[in-house]
């Protein structure tokens, strides 16, 4: 992990990068209609009884006999918060444990250990409990100011609202970043959240990630790391009435680094007119907008190379098939590549964080 860097947005100057498709699984491919989303979702991401024989095995066996452990702030359950619950599942645990989190404010900062795989956070989606806390990058450092750090593998997180209290910087207070959830355990899946900041609020770090149906909100840098993350029908809602703002600050170093930020049938809404879609926080960013809604917050230069245009010649940025009034193409930054059919299916495929080995269905109680 490495120190972010304050913002600054300029004009950008020329050179387009090529992009390179890989073969991929049409089964897998995500769909161009909206409208055949959800029931292409539930065919290809079926349940586990149909999918053992491709599954993780050791996901396969965590699943067989899942352990749920009810936290309600009233004492009806057998937790008051959710540290006490997570404190009682066992270091190295190869189980599925599964924290039915019920509804109000819950004033803690979390920390999933790597040695607590298998952990699900699970409210009920019409009463999500609140997940919060106040920590900034001058207490903790911006990585480890999140409320909720998530390093064991395999963790999930359905129909919960995880969001960081800490005042909307000011640019004059240093270290105001806070950060609301650090996904930094491999194959972790995001189903129906909300993550709520303003600077920095999601640090998607490492490994691979999937987000689907959840509310990002935030100003700058709101998504920013090194992970290889598919999101699949998100809204990104910036809140840019008081100068510009970012959505994405991608940091990858070099072609040689696996990772990538996939944004598939979003929504990109909020206010203002100064957000630009990504920055180069590093030499070698990979981020893709395909089948996007995109409304006017969006800057028509869109991606910005942050006062590096020697990062032009390794930069990926890349759109296809946007709609709504931010997606005209014809303002954009030089070095965004507008994609053909064959060059986007490596961005709209399942198989782009390999889902097939660990991807499973929302979870239901």
């Amino acid at each position: 992990m490495v120190s972010k860097t304050r913002i600054t947005i300029i004009n950008v100057t020329i050179i387009v990068t090529l992009f390179t498709a890989n073969v991929v699984l049409s089964d897998d491919t995500i769909p161009a209609d909206r409208a055949q989303l959800e029931t292409w979702f539930s065919t290809t991401i079926g349940p586990l009884e149909q999918r053992k024989a491709t599954l993780d095995p050791a996901l396969v066996t965590a699943e067989a006999t899942p352990k749920i452990i009810k936290v309600n702030q009233d004492g009806s359950g057998e937790f008051k918060t959710i540290t006490d619950a997570l404190n009682s599942v066992p270091a190295s645990n190869t189980q599925r444990v599964i924290l039915n989190i019920g509804p109000g404010n819950y004033n803690e900062k979390i920390k999933v250990e790597r040695t607590k795989p298998f952990v699900t956070f699970y409210g009920s989606p019409d009463n999500m409990p609140n997940i919060t806390y106040g920590g900034t990058a001058a207490q903790y450092g911006t990585v480890d100011s999140a409320t909720v750090i998530v390093e064991g593998d395999y963790f999930v997180a359905a129909n919960v609202i995880i969001s960081n209290s800490a005042p909307l910087p000011d640019g004059k207070r240093p270290g105001a970043q806070a950060v609301a959830l650090r996904a930094s355990g491999d194959k972790s899946t995001f189903y129906n959240c909300q993550f709520i900041g303003f600077q920095d609020t999601i640090c998607d770090d490492r490994h691979n990630h999937f987000f689907k149906d959840c509310l990002i909100q935030g100003t700058v840098d709101y998504i920013f790391g090194s992970g290889r993350s598919l999101y699949l029908k998100n809204e990104l809602r910036t809140l840019g009435d008081t100068g510009p703002t970012v959505i994405v600050a991608q940091a990858r170093k070099s072609p040689d680094e696996d990772t990538l930020y996939s944004f598939v049938h979003c929504d990109v809404t909020g206010t203002g007119h100064d957000t630009f879609l990504a920055r180069a926080w590093m030499s070698s960013p990979e981020v893709v907008f395909a089948f996007t809604n995109i409304n006017d917050v969006i800057n028509p230069l869109a991606w910005n190379n942050n006062l590096h245009p020697e990062y032009d010649k390794t930069i990926h940025f890349g759109e296809y098939q946007n709609t709504g009034p931010g997606a005209d193409t014809k303002g954009r930054a030089p070095m965004m590549k507008q994609l053909t059919a064959e060059e986007v299916k490596p961005y709209i495929t399942l198989e782009a964080i390999q889902a097939s080995k660990w991807l499973l269905p929302p979870p239901k109680i």
